[in-house]
């Protein structure tokens, strides 16, 4: 069960001025599925209003309905086999999105599996967050006991050229539970459209 204001924390810490969100990386794909190009860079060198923009496509994902559109799933141990989507996702999040051969890997795969019938984007966010401590009276309190280090990733619709709009599916890898990464889970936004991962 996903609690929403452990959601909302993560959003806490995804403003332009003052993100969780250190690289960006995606891909565009035409009508058909096949990649029409790709980025990847640190989100810091992008304009305030760019970081602005893509941290919204983030904040989607993380603020849709809860235990509804956005969903926990179990990654059960049979799952996590050499060769795996999740030994893809574990490489791409323990590189911090700079390993390219990984993100063409799993662009391919989107490609494969998405047939929405009109040209979409990908785009993928990673970050590490500083969980700051609560006291037993809720309180936040001063340092960190943990880092939470994450991927999200955010598929829409292209409205324009190279220009995405409301996502229409995405996820957060690992869960954020009880306020702590919990690497066998994986919290997924329309889960239909990514069935490869709810079902393996």
């Amino acid at each position: 069960m996903i609690k929403r204001e452990e959601m909302l924390e993560l959003t806490r810490r995804m403003t332009p001025a003052r993100s969780s969100v250190q690289r960006i990386a995606g891909a565009y794909f035409d009508e058909e599925g096949y990649v029409d190009g790709t980025f990847n860079t640190h989100f810091l060198k992008l304009s305030q209003a760019e970081r602005a923009k893509n941290l919204n496509l983030a904040k989607t994902i993380l603020l849709s309905k809860t235990n509804e559109q956005l969903k926990e799933f179990k990654i059960s141990a049979e799952k996590r086999k050499p060769g795996s989507i999740w030994q893809m996702l574990d490489g791409i999040r323990e590189s911090g999105l700079k390993n390219d051969a990984l993100l063409d890997v799993l662009y391919e795969l989107i490609g494969e599996q998405f047939h929405p019938g009109h040209s979409f984007a990908c785009f993928l966010f990673f970050g590490q967050y500083d969980v700051p401590v609560k006291g037993s009276d809720q309180e936040w309190q001063e340092g960190s006991e943990e880092v939470y280090t994450y991927l999200l990733c955010a598929v829409s619709p292209l409205v324009g050229e190279y220009e995405p709009g409301k996502p229409e599916g995405g996820f957060l890898y690992p869960a954020f539970r009880n306020r702590t990464a919990d690497m066998e889970y994986i919290n997924v936004f329309h889960e239909e459209l990514f069935k490869y991962i709810v079902h393996g």
